[in-house]
């Protein structure tokens, strides 16, 4: 269980969190969405432990994320934030490997070079696996990295490991949205949850467990059943108009603007 009490963060003279209370429940899909500028990168670097706020706690089963040695903390809980980038050459195969260091000491053994192919075959880039990360496009870059955060935390005999991804499919193609995020709810278990940041509410209505919705730095509507989503709260949210239909071939309802 991933829970953060009173979190409030300040930066530049502007009030960017504003005492965040919520729990992540254990082998959920958790998709966190609202408007830009509302807080929804800085939160989930506070709770997973990047960014230490000004007020507040955050808690893994009830320890302090802030007293939770590095290393342990690096295997249970895996973060691709939103722009990841590496400015220098290496192979993929060679980024993906980098997910593995928080389990090795000097050189990877068997298991984490299986885990790493495996993690690759997950994100659809084997085919590029000693290719220059550098002569990627930007969609291929974001699976790479997909791939690293996925073999950092695929280490069995651990339980409670967490994935958090910010803004993960933004400069993918439309294949490549569904996948990573099909990959990331098959994962979602008893043991593995994940919290994810999405702009696209459609996508997060088709897989999110529950979903939080930030604004002005504060989580101000919650649900775990899709059908609860109403124009007023996207109109609320977002600032638009919108009507929510629901297809009489899926459970899930659609946002059309």
């Amino acid at each position: 269980m991933l829970s953060t009490k009173d979190i409030s963060y300040r930066a530049g003279g502007k009030q960017i969190l504003q005492g965040i209370t919520v729990r992540f429940a254990s082998g959920l899909f958790h998709v966190i969405v609202g408007p830009n500028g509302s807080g929804k990168s800085t939160f989930l670097k506070i709770f997973s432990g990047q960014l230490k706020p000004q007020e507040g706690t955050v808690s893994y089963n009830g320890k302090n994320v802030f007293q939770i040695d590095k290393t342990e903390l690096a295997r249970r809980r895996a973060v691709m934030s939103q722009e990841p980038e590496i400015h220098f050459p290496l192979t993929v195969s060679e980024v993906v490997m980098m997910g593995r260091y928080p389990h090795f000491d000097f050189r990877p053994g068997k298991y984490d070079e299986h885990i790493c192919r495996y993690a690759m075959m997950l994100a659809d880039v084997v085919e590029f696996a000693e290719r220059d990360y550098m002569t990627l496009s930007g969609g291929e870059k974001q699976r790479v990295h997909f791939a690293r955060v996925l073999a950092q935390i695929g280490n069995e005999g651990m339980d409670d490991k967490f994935l958090f991804l910010d803004e993960a499919v933004s400069h993918l193609d439309l294949k490549h949205q569904q996948q990573l995020l099909q990959t990331t709810k098959k994962f979602c278990d008893k043991t593995f949850t994940a919290v994810v940041i999405l702009h696209d509410i459609n996508l997060s209505l088709r897989y999110a467990d529950r979903i939080l919705f930030m604004k002005d730095g504060r989580i101000v509507y919650e649900t775990s059943n899709c059908s609860t989503l109403t124009p007023d709260i996207i109109k609320d949210v977002f600032d638009v108009d919108a009507r929510i239909i629901h297809p009489k071939d899926s459970d899930r309802p659609v946002v059309v603007f």
